[in-house]
Order: C-alpha cells, then sequence, then structure tokens
C-alpha cells in the first residue's frame, strides 16, 4: 500500500514505498529546475501541475518512477519531473518503456505521448503495448492536431480540418483513441479534460493503481493551431454535453440502455460508449470505460525467466547461462 492507502501494485515485494525524508513530499518534490517552454495557454501546464500535484499520492520515491516521451509538444514532460526520465524517439515510447517495466519491476513506467506521436508513426508500438498489457501508464494528449511542427492535421483531426498541409480540407478518417485501445483489449482505459482538475486527478490515481496498461486520453488546448476544439465540453455551460462514467450510470444510445459497468469483460458495450461523440446530438462521455484484470506481459516474462534459471537435478546451476554458453563460444578480449 502507498503512503496515501491506494494499492500500488507496480512494484515488487520489499521495495522501499515511502518518501525519502520524513516530511510529507508535495508536487514541489517532483518538479524540476527546468524553465517550462509551451505557448501561452497551452493545455499542457495544466496537466503537468496535476501530475506533479498528484505524483506525492502514490508515496514512492522519486527514483522509483519513470516518465518516457517520444517526440511533440507533450514530449518535453520528463525534463519539468523531478524524475527518472527518457526523451526517446518518434512513436517509440510505448517500446521502450515496455523493456523498462519487464527489466525493471521496482519502478513506475509512465509515457506521455501526443495524438501524432501515438496514433501516426507510434500507432503500431501503442496498439501492442497495449495487447500485451504490460504494466505503464499511458498519458495520451488529445488536441487534435500536430502542434510541435507547426498545425498540420493529425490521426485525430476531423475530417475536413482546413491546415497547413491540407488547405482544402483533411480526407483521412479521424481515429478514436478509446475506441481503438478497446479494440485492442486495454485492460484500463479512460478519458479526461485538461482543465478539469479534478476529473484528472481522479483518473490518474485510478489508472496508477490498476495492474496492466493503463490509457487515459487528455483532451487538451492548442491555442496556438487548434484553439477552442474542446470550448462546448468545458465551463459551466457544458454539463449536458458530457456524460460522466460511474459504475451503474445509466446510458441510452444505439438504440438500448445499460447500466454501464467498467469491470465487465465482454468490452461490446464500453466500445459502445466510445461512439456516442460521433453523434453531434448526444454527449461526450468522460472517466473510466474499462477496468479489468489480466496478467501482465511484463510479470509472465519474468516469471519464464525465472522457470529458466532453475536448475534440474545434475543441470549446471543456471540453466539460462549454460543455454548461452552452449555450442561454439569465443572470449573476445
Amino acid at each position: 500500500m502507498t503512503a496515501t492507502g491506494l494499492p500500488f501494485p507496480g512494484l515488487r515485494s520489499g521495495v522501499e514505498l515511502v518518501p525519502t525524508t520524513d516530511q510529507p513530499q508535495t508536487g514541489k518534490d517532483f518538479t524540476s529546475d527546468q524553465e517550462v517552454r509551451w505557448c501561452p495557454g497551452c493545455g499542457d501546464y495544466a496537466v503537468l501541475k496535476a501530475v506533479q500535484g498528484f505524483l506525492p499520492d502514490l508515496g514512492l520515491r522519486r527514483e522509483n518512477i519513470v516518465f518516457v516521451s517520444g517526440i511533440g509538444c507533450s514530449s518535453r514532460f520528463p525534463y519539468y519531473l523531478d524524475t527518472y526520465g527518457m526523451h526517446s524517439i518518434h512513436g517509440r515510447a510505448p517500446s521502450i518503456a515496455t523493456g523498462i517495466a519487464t527489466a525493471r519491476e521496482d519502478l513506475s513506467v509512465w509515457v506521455v505521448t501526443g495524438d501524432g506521436d501515438a496514433l501516426s508513426i507510434g500507432g503500431n508500438h501503442l496498439i501492442h503495448a497495449l495487447r500485451r498489457n504490460v504494466n505503464m501508464t499511458i498519458l495520451l494528449f488529445n488536441n487534435r492536431i500536430y502542434g510541435l511542427t507547426k498545425g498540420q492535421y493529425s490521426p485525430t483531426s476531423e475530417a475536413g480540418k482546413i491546415t497547413k498541409s491540407t488547405p482544402m480540407g483533411s480526407l483521412d478518417h479521424p481515429f478514436n483513441p478509446v475506441s481503438l485501445a478497446l479494440g485492442a483489449e486495454a485492460t484500463f482505459v479512460a478519458r479526461t479534460i485538461d482543465s478539469d482538475r479534478k476529473h484528472l486527478t481522479t483518473v490518474l490515481s485510478a489508472a496508477a493503481a490498476h495492474r496492466g496498461t493503463s490509457l487515459v486520453e487528455i483532451y487538451q488546448n492548442c491555442p496556438i493551431f487548434n484553439d477552442g476544439a474542446f470550448d462546448t465540453l468545458k465551463g459551466a455551460d457544458a454539463t449536458e454535453q458530457l456524460l460522466r462514467l460511474e459504475p451503474g450510470v445509466q446510458v441510452t444510445a444505439h438504440g438500448h440502455t445499460w447500466a454501464h459497468d467498467p469491470t465487465e469483460p465482454d468490452p461490446t458495450w464500453q466500445f459502445a460508449l466510445s461512439r456516442l461523440d460521433t453523434d453531434p446530438h448526444t454527449p461526450t462521455p468522460i472517466g473510466i470505460f474499462r477496468q479489468v484484470e489480466r496478467p501482465t506481459y511484463d510479470d509472465q516474462a519474468r516469471a519464464q525467466l525465472a522457470t529458466a534459471r532453475q536448475a534440474a537435478p545434475g543441470e549446471p546451476t543456471d540453466r539460462l547461462a549454460a543455454l548461452i554458453g552452449s555450442g561454439d563460444t569465443w572470449m573476445v578480449n
């Protein structure tokens, strides 16, 4: 259990779960000395503050936390956190995080990515991390535009979007990240909004507590190249535009009425929920769509490795080392 009583199942038995000092940690303990450099009004600022404020609640030492990012505005995230971090290459953050999570079960592994980074060049890496159920938390910032490269359309931009790269309108049909994650049978899928600090923190808490791959889509504003993309979902007037998902909430759509159950193993109705916002006359769901248990890739990989190292009577002490060293081998000095 963490210092707040929140179960954090990502760490092996015996790992120290308390802060490095006698004093409770605060957001300042997880804030680096680097100048935060995003455009004024960028939604990334709100997400960063929420994450910095949330990390102390994990009750983990900073050296037991690692953030991996790819390429994009959101991928500057590791610089602004006083944890371990890696600014990796375009689209490959889930793959690098898979290696870290498999090799280091003592780490809380996070991926920070954007709609372009994760769903374009990184599409395959994302879906395979989801289906494998690696123990990591993926924060997917969705502003429906390429911000870092100055305003080209992205895999989540709406059809007909006028941008620098589509002056006559985008011809592409956009991805729905939640639908994509559910289609890959991710075990934890959620959506939240950058400006709703309380909701964002609640979803992050649940995602961090989940054992397996958690994907959290965050609607995030880009004030320079796609300003106001989610304005209808923000503010006091947005109540009717949002469907806040809670277990048991009644949903009527697609000609059916059902009670939402994120723990239902069959994702059929969870997927149906993810399609609500394709109709302009239905509300946009936010919250936890899916939250189920399934063995994780990294746990099973470590179990196989442990089995491979177990020596049977009459065999070498380390079967894996013996296998690697069998046959023709050379020592290179």
